[in-house]
């Protein structure tokens, strides 16, 4: 078989990366047997021997450090879920506003998007965090009768009670994010053939009911690949919880790699639980653009 040129410089260009991968292999394996350490998890059955200040499932100090683990998964899922929502709702509303015939709210939508999108994520946090949430005062405060209390001590929403980490890292990822996602609402309407928006004009549709049938359901297609890349971010972007002592995974496995030195087996699991987590975001957006797709050729 006559390989092209083509073929053998990817035959090259793959043999120079086994070559490179195969040396830090053998460099990690001989600095492990240098300090005496072996790749282990044996430590994941000892006792853990540290508090969460939040934690969705039951959980001691005497609990093993896998429990601990599953428990800090459980909590970044549970605020990661959270943030996809609420990001999805800011940044549709947020770029829909952005075609409105109100001066105040297009106006509004672009100084957002072109606020939030400057500033850092972890600037972000922290503002949410310490400026705002650790501000409030004691005594909590009351909103629509008694469904909705505010403090220092966190949110109590329709007899839910929120961290105030777990707030402040809600809103931060989902303002973050929904200014991403406004942009790429924004940019897939503006695909839309300008005629489309004519038509239901002409036909006298209101502006909600011709966005809402008619140019949205075309621009899905457009939506979903950047609404996917939007996600995969919020999903890593939730390690920065670190940063305001949110007791996800991350900052359960850096603790742990400073109680056990298994910096190697810890980045092993997180890189795991992560890959899984995003291909699961990419399998669903996947099955719906598909979806998407069979809606747009049956029109």
């Amino acid at each position: 078989m006559k390989l092209n040129k083509s073929d053998l410089i990817q035959i090259v260009i793959l043999f120079i990366f086994s070559i490179l991968g195969a040396i830090l292999i053998n460099n990690l394996i001989v600095n492990l047997m240098r300090n005496d350490m072996g790749i282990s998890f044996n430590w994941l059955l000892k006792p853990a021997g540290f508090a969460l200040s939040e934690n969705s499932l039951p959980y001691k100090p005497t609990d093993t450090y896998a429990w601990a683990l599953i428990v800090g998964l459980v909590n970044g899922l549970k605020v990661i879920g959270a943030s996809l929502f609420l990001s999805t709702i800011i940044g549709t509303i947020s770029g829909v506003c952005a075609y409105s015939s109100n001066i105040l709210l297009r106006n509004l939508s672009k100084f957002y998007v072109a606020l939030v999108r400057q500033i850092p994520l972890l600037l972000q946090l922290l503002f949410w965090y310490f400026v705002c949430l650790l501000n409030l005062p004691k005594i909590p405060i009351t909103l629509i009768g008694e469904a909705i209390t505010l403090s220092n001590q966190g949110i109590n929403l329709i007899g839910i009670k929120l961290s105030p980490e777990f707030t402040a890292l809600l809103l931060g990822l989902s303002v973050f994010t929904g200014a991403s996602i406004a942009e790429v609402i924004r940019g897939a309407i503006n695909s839309v053939e300008k005629g489309q928006w004519e038509a239901f004009k002409s036909l006298g549709i209101s502006f909600r009911e011709g966005l809402r049938l008619i140019v949205l359901p075309q621009a899905m297609p457009a939506i979903i690949p950047g609404l996917t890349s939007q996600y995969l971010n919020l999903a890593k972007n939730s390690t920065l919880a670190i940063a305001i002592g949110y007791a996800d995974i991350y900052a359960i496995g850096d603790t742990t790699i400073t109680q056990t030195g298994r910096a190697i087996e810890v980045f092993f699991l997180l890189l795991i639980c992560f890959l899984i987590l995003n291909l699961m975001i990419s399998q669903i957006m996947e099955r719906l653009n598909k979806v998407s797709m069979r809606y747009q050729l049956k029109r």
